[in-house]
């Protein structure tokens, strides 16, 4: 098996799975078994599709597995922050930031494998962020 733990990419997914778990030990109990044992589940998920991705030869499939499972934890973590479940504002934001992080790693690589695709992003297409997170400097509407 290649090794991994050199990539930036695992790096950061290692963080987000340890963050969550993190976070989702103050979450009231209701949720805590709800929406908090499925974003840890997605988490695992992340990390174990960088992983996979790494030692595959043909890796699209792995990183759109990844791609997938950070997007519906961006849903669960959007509706976490509506049904006001975090602690405060201050870990939903450090949890947006981390997925921004594996998101954005995870789409250069995935570039990276197709080099012939057009970019997803350019004139006239705008980035999604999640509803009531931070934007980054001069990215907003």
């Amino acid at each position: 098996m290649a090794q991994y733990e050199h990539l930036p990419i695992y790096k950061k997914a290692m963080d987000l799975a340890v963050y969550v778990e993190t976070i989702v030990r103050g979450f009231p109990r209701y949720h805590k078994y709800t929406i908090g044992s499925e974003m840890r589940a997605l988490a695992h998920k992340v990390l174990v599709l960088v992983v996979r991705a790494n030692s595959e030869q043909d890796k699209r499939a792995s990183l759109t597995g990844v791609r997938e499972a950070l997007e519906e934890l961006k849903i669960l973590t959007r509706i976490a922050h509506e049904l006001k479940v975090f602690a405060n504002f201050n870990s939903f934001e450090c949890l947006v930031k981390l997925l921004v992080e594996v998101s954005g790693q995870n789409d250069g690589w995935l570039r990276s494998r197709n080099p012939a695709r057009p970019s997803d992003e350019g004139p006239g297409r705008e980035r999604a962020y999640i509803h009531g997170a931070p934007r980054p400097p001069g990215g907003g509407r």
